[in-house]
């Protein structure tokens, strides 16, 4: 099992924390299918807190490499960009909008995601493994799915109309790629 705790290896336990992450994302991604969602967002909320621990175990352990820092940006892409989006989209999208409206939502909906996207890979380009800095330069992915989980309360609750979280969206998708300062946890 020294694997395990072997900066090199690919399947150390951050790096399975991670893996643990994406399973999570995967498996919403499924349910979301199946229009189960509150089955999915339980499984968004695991791979949520599986992300937390896969970090601070690497940077604990000094299991940082540049394998792990990949791993988690997909497993961030997968569980905090694609299944949020998705679950909206399935969940209000196609039940408010028809016709042009929904191409328009669709538009936005790959908007946020391309947004997530290049938030990620602007972070894994400007990374070093092991260093944590004490700010994030515009919301974080994790966050950003946060607040589209809000978002989502919000228009199941009868809080927000449909057109609203299609702002929003827009706006947490803006937000991912702006100068805020978000102080790192």
């Amino acid at each position: 099992m020294k694997f395990l705790w072997t900066p090199s290896s690919h399947f150390n336990l951050a790096n399975i924390f991670t893996f643990v992450n994406i399973t999570a994302g995967l498996l919403a991604t499924y349910f979301i299918t199946q229009n189960n969602f509150f089955l999915a967002v339980i499984l968004a909320w695991i791979g949520g807190a599986f992300d937390i621990f896969d970090g601070k175990i690497a940077r604990k352990y000094k299991l940082s490499n540049e394998f792990g820092i990949q791993l988690d940006s997909f497993a961030d892409f997968l569980s905090f960009v694609l299944v949020p989006v998705f679950l909206i989209f399935q969940a209000i999208y196609s039940h408010a909008f028809e016709g042009f409206a929904l191409a328009v939502v669709g538009g936005v909906s790959i908007y946020y995601v391309i947004s997530g996207l290049r938030r990620l890979i602007h972070f894994n380009i400007n990374a070093d493994a092991g260093k944590v800095e004490n700010y994030f330069t515009g919301v974080p992915t994790p966050l950003g799915a946060i607040l589209l989980w809000l978002v989502y309360l919000a228009n199941i609750y009868n809080i927000l109309p449909a057109t609203g979280v299609v702002v929003l969206m827009v706006a947490i998708g803006w937000s991912l790629n702006s100068t805020i300062k978000v102080k790192h946890p």
